[in-house]
């Protein structure tokens, strides 16, 4: 199921650069159809003023390696993008949205590897395919919370937000037994102050982002997600996507590579604890 799309259906920024929701394809577009969204979902409008996107994280509120202690309840959540690589291991975490059949192909790709990984679902994939998550979860898997709709956070309010946080949060409670491990920003390699302010109100002590894309959201072809996939060091997070194709022909070369390195793939909680 890949939906075509006219320059006109493409959601842009205010520069006029196509956004990164818009070119999901697969990964978010057919989660979106899938689900009907409708009116009644949280409608991302532009504040007076919107904080610019960073193309790096503030070092100030930012950590490479595992928070010692959680922050205080409803302050702002920890950002954690890789960890400090002391050991051999790394994170792969798959944007939860798309085609409930390569879901199952990549799930399986990853058992046969003896792979664990960290699901980052969206809240429409979970509410249209909740036996989605449920399979990945009862296989080992850990779950976080990816926002309600994947929308372009940059332009939300504060309120939008966290409504985004906790829709997707409350989803997750209810199919799981638990709000997930982390969360993960929309649409954005890192969060903002304001996004981990949210996060933190919403109960997540740390935001997920990562250090390596994987550019399957592109559909680059196999061997290009291959290759950006390669760059991982022990540490990493890796960013992958459930709905597109060319994911499911990368992954056993991408689990292959890892293993002649000797770095095992295993949740983000394991890389981080």
């Amino acid at each position: 199921m890949d939906p075509t799309m006219g320059e006109t259906a493409l959601t842009r920024r205010s520069d006029g650069a196509l956004s990164r929701r818009a070119m999901l394809g697969l990964g978010i577009g057919v989660a979106l159809t899938a689900t009907g969204c409708s009116s009644s979902q949280p409608t991302a409008s532009a504040p007076a003023t919107t904080t610019p996107r960073p193309a790096q994280p503030s070092a100030a509120t930012t950590t490479t390696t595992p928070a010692t202690t959680s922050p205080p309840p409803g302050g702002p959540a920890t950002q954690v993008i890789r960890a400090d690589g002391a050991k051999p291991q790394v994170a792969l975490t798959f944007h939860g949205a798309g085609d409930a059949g390569i879901a199952k192909q990549i799930h399986d790709i990853l058992a046969a590897g003896n792979a664990k990984a960290t699901i980052m679902a969206v809240g429409t994939w979970l509410a249209a395919s909740p036996d989605g998550i449920k399979m990945f979860h009862d296989s080992g898997h850990e779950a976080g919370n990816h926002t309600w709709s994947h929308g372009v956070m940059a332009d939300m309010t504060a309120d939008t937000t966290l409504s985004e946080i906790e829709r997707c949060r409350d989803e997750l409670a209810a199919l799981l037994g638990t709000p997930g491990a982390f969360f993960r920003q929309s649409d954005a390699q890192y969060a903002t102050q304001r996004e981990l302010a949210e996060a933190g109100q919403a109960g997540y002590a740390r935001v997920l982002s990562y250090d390596i894309d994987g550019l399957d959201w592109r559909d680059p072809g196999p061997a290009a997600i291959r290759a950006a996939a390669a760059k991982a060091t022990a540490g990493s997070v890796v960013s992958l996507h459930l709905g597109h194709s060319g994911t499911v022909s990368a992954l056993p070369d991408i689990l292959r590579d890892l293993a002649v390195r000797g770095l095992s793939p295993v949740t983000a909680t394991e890389l981080l604890g």
